[in-house]
């Protein structure tokens, strides 16, 4: 159906930064879009919305997440079809990064890094919604 929205969670994945106070957000490259976003994908079918979120996360960033707070939905058009992505914030929970056909590189920045690195500037706003949750200025 091409009215019918396709399907994609995602999450902005963040830690405690190793060097001292304050977190990083992790931004994935996909290659074949030459982009730099939030680790998201589309849903398998009959896939709950966090379960394919925390799936990409592993998929794309080979960190394992802790699941927090609902962040906005995002709603666009792809080659004339809607898309809808669902995220939450998640905490990385270990793992480590490998490169593969998706993603070449990640990213790990300060929020304002993050939010001037990302290519769509929808996603722009997922930054400033998690630091929201997370009540840090």
């Amino acid at each position: 159906m091409a009215d019918d929205p396709i399907l994609a969670a995602g999450c902005v994945l963040w830690r405690r930064s190793p060097a001292g106070s304050g977190l990083e957000i992790c931004l994935v490259h996909r290659p074949k879009y030459d982009d730099w976003s939030h680790p998201k994908g589309k849903l398998k079918r009959g896939e709950a919305p966090l379960a394919g979120a925390l799936r990409e996360v592993a998929e794309e960033t080979g960190h394992g997440a802790v699941p927090g707070a609902v962040l906005p939905t995002l709603r666009y058009e792809v080659a004339g079809r809607p898309k809808e992505v669902r995220y939450w914030a998640a905490e990385a929970a270990g793992g480590a990064f490998t490169p593969n056909g998706e993603v070449d590189r990640v990213l790990w920045l300060s929020p304002g890094a993050a939010r001037d690195r990302l290519t769509q500037p929808r996603d722009r706003d997922l930054v400033d919604a998690l630091l929201d949750a997370l009540h840090v200025s």
